[in-house]
């Protein structure tokens, strides 16, 4: 060996002798010189770190290299295969703005054929974060160095308010309806520059951190009139497709990633009051509030009521109910009825069938109209003349039987069970409704068939009668068996938040670092966790912010900026949040939404909401000389500047609305809906409804629905 340079098998041998001697497991080698000093601190640096006490348990933790320890010590017990760790990666130093750093760029050149949606901006997330396809509306460069995400929603913030000659002390007054507010130009789907100059003064803020305003459209169904949330909407990603999916066909259901079955009894299955009247039931009076409404309820003529005085006869004692039980000690019937026309739009009973939860027929009985049957729509029912020619049992006697046999702990299990129960007559206050619990992927009034339901969750194949029409006791075991795959896999089985992913916990999933971030790539990229933040007034834990890895829950926009800041730059201890931020952070502000009156009012009461705004959200100290609604977006672009300026180099910013204005699209659904409930009450005459709906209402809607849908948003790099 030369004096000027020693071997490579020398040096690792001689780092390896003060490995061991760090862990104890030998004494230092004699001959060790000065000269081994370089070779000591990388022995050292591997066994401690950054200079900490000795760990073992952390010394043998490795990226999988083994090393053999010095061969004169192998007359020693501990002389084995050795994992000696080599320090993490440090993150690259981060680029100068122009050269390597990452942009959410939109070429003027590029085409458009439509706004971009809130699905756009999750899948632009998705994108930079994890495992989303590439964006096709804008040119994301050097996505590797970005290294945060902060997405913060805005209800209540619109176009309109970005118009130079805007004047906020009148927005808000009322408008005629066809005073739209959303531009309508052929290229209103292209996103506007933003020029200081062109701006109001609360708003210019905006041009400093972004360089489009963008028109986004808030996903929804124009053909039935309905916007969806725009919250799931961006939290909820879509499950990957599969590369072995059948092509063509019913996908069977599959659970999505993360899913854990939740063991859920029948009863919490329950249709409520409100939607068995939204779908056409008529409400059994156990059913109704005690009081004048409860007592003054008239079963129509011809209609029994099931003998059922307050629902809490149908409860059973928790000791009396066997442990692990779906049923909760309640009978379980499920019914399907076959009808035949007996005039225009007219169906009579022609068939019903009851099974038990073991699927054993309870009765199954032939029915003859007391009308003549002008149809036996044979190909639907199954039924045809020769078989009800000898048949003598009426409505009447069904309607008998059926009153002894369904009691207070008796709960109806069907498909479209408003239909069957109209053409018995009757009505019971304890229904499980698969067409409710298993909602149509684009919501009501939309339902999905029972036979697309038994293909896509029971993967079974039914009503293949042909000629012969459907069987009702086949149709009654199907919806049995979807309830209790319901009842073993949890309520949220088979409705929109099972069919899609909580983004939150798609980025701890698949989250992608790179090298430029510090990760031990591959080509690439490797799969990390990515840390996330979900920030919102009351609990964000109660929705999808459950997924993410910190909820910090808040009073008031002033709350949401500083846990957002907070969210970003991490808590000085470490304790809670770690220091350096999380990697994904979503947030909402909402005092502008409690300002121009956006709040669904009609969710403020339920168990899930969040409980609305407080008393005072809209009555925020204002200036002298200046409306609310400037005093609000004063406040919120110095919040959103303040957020701005705490981010750290290469962090992606997204605000958006989430949606439009909603008022206008809420009060003609309430009516609508109102209208439907009087309009299907048996024995209601058309003139004799508080409400009509016509081609004007429907018109109406249509283009409120519009304007709802119609938000807007901001994406920049800082």
């Amino acid at each position: 060996m030369g004096k000027k340079k020693r071997s490579a098998e020398e040096k690792l041998r001689r780092a390896d002798e003060r490995v061991r001697h760090a862990l104890g497991h030998s004494s230092p080698a004699a001959d060790a010189t000065p000269r081994d000093a370089e070779d000591d601190a990388a022995a050292a640096a591997a066994v401690n770190g950054q200079g900490g006490a000795v760990d073992t348990a952390e010394a043998n933790q490795s990226d999988g290299s083994l090393k053999r320890s010095n061969p004169h010590d192998e007359a020693d017990n501990q002389a084995e295969w050795q994992v000696v760790g080599r320090p993490n990666k440090k993150a690259k130093k981060l680029p100068r703005p122009g050269k390597g750093y990452p942009s959410i760029v939109f070429s003027p050149n590029a085409r458009l054929n439509s706004k971009i949606n809130v699905n756009n901006l999750r899948d632009l997330v998705t994108y930079i974060f994890a495992d989303g396809a590439g964006p096709q509306w804008v040119a994301v460069t050097h996505r590797p160095q970005f290294r945060k995400i902060v997405a913060v929603m805005v209800p209540g913030l619109e176009e309109a308010m970005f118009q130079l000659d805007v004047d906020y002390a009148s927005y808000n007054e009322p408008r005629e309806p066809s005073e739209e507010r959303i531009a309508t130009s052929p290229d209103d789907y292209y996103p506007r520059a933003l020029t200081k100059e062109k701006l109001p003064g609360p708003l210019q803020p905006f041009a400093d951190m972004f360089p489009h305003l963008w028109p986004v459209k808030t996903p929804g169904d124009d053909r039935h009139s309905k916007m969806h949330s725009p919250v799931a909407a961006f939290l909820t990603a879509p499950v990957p497709k599969e590369k072995t999916a059948q092509k063509g066909g019913i996908k069977p259901a599959a659970e999505p990633q993360g899913w854990k079955n939740r063991r859920t009894r029948i009863t919490e299955l329950l249709a409520t009051a409100d939607e068995l009247e939204d779908n056409g039931y008529l409400i059994h009076p156990a059913l109704l509030p005690e009081g004048e409404r409860r007592e003054r309820f008239t079963a129509p003529e011809g209609w029994v009521l099931t003998k059922v005085d307050k629902l809490e006869d149908g409860d059973l004692a928790e000791g009396d109910i066997e442990q692990g039980s779906v049923t909760a000690g309640r009978e379980v019937l499920a019914l399907d009825c076959e009808m035949c026309m007996t005039g225009e739009s007219e169906f009579s009973l022609t068939r019903i069938s009851v099974v038990d939860w073991t699927g054993e027929v309870v009765l199954d009985e032939l029915v003859k109209p007391d009308k003549p049957i002008i149809d036996y729509v044979t190909r639907f029912s199954g039924i045809t003349e020769e078989m009800l020619a000898p048949v003598t049992t009426t409505l009447g006697d069904i309607q008998q039987k059926l009153l002894e046999i369904l009691h207070p702990r008796t709960i109806l299990v069907g498909h479209s069970l408003e239909s069957d129960t109209k053409a018995l007559r009757l009505a019971h206050p304890f229904i499980v409704d698969t067409s409710i619990i298993y909602p149509h992927p684009r919501g009501p009034p939309l339902k999905s068939s029972l036979k697309w339901l038994a293909q896509k969750y029971l993967s079974r194949e039914i009503q293949k009668g042909g000629l012969t029409g459907h069987n009702s006791i086949e149709d009654a075991r199907t919806c049995l068996d979807l309830v209790k795959q319901k009842c073993e896999k949890g309520k949220l089985w088979g409705t929109s938040d099972a069919q899609g992913e909580n983004l939150f916990r798609r980025l701890a999933r698949v989250g992608v670092a790179y090298k430029a971030q510090g990760g031990e790539a591959a080509l690439g990229g490797v799969e990390v966790g990515k840390t996330s933040a979900a920030i919102d007034w009351g609990d964000p834990s109660k929705g999808a912010g459950a997924g993410a890895t910190h909820q910090l829950g808040c009073k008031n926009d002033e709350d949401v900026t500083r846990n957002v800041i907070r969210a970003v730059c991490g808590d000085s201890d470490g304790l809670e949040i770690r220091a350096g931020g999380v990697d994904f952070v979503w947030a909402r502000m909402r005092e502008l939404e409690a300002l121009q009156g956006w709040w669904n009012k009609n969710r403020v009461d339920k168990s899930s909401s969040d409980g609305g705004p407080p008393t005072d959200a809209a009555d925020a100290a204002t200036q002298e000389g200046t409306s609310p609604l400037e005093n609000a977006l004063v406040r919120l672009t110095e919040r959103l500047s303040r957020i701005h300026a705490a981010l750290p180099p290469c962090t992606g910013f997204l605000v958006f609305s989430g949606s439009g204005d909603p008022r206008e699209m809420a009060r003609l659904q309430q009516m609508q809906s109102r209208w439907k409930k009087e309009y299907n009450t048996p024995g209601k005459k058309w003139d004799q409804l508080s409400v009509k709906w016509t081609d004007v209402e429907e018109q109406a809607l249509r283009r409120a629905v519009r304007e709802a849908r119609s938000g807007i948003g901001f994406i920049g790099v800082k």
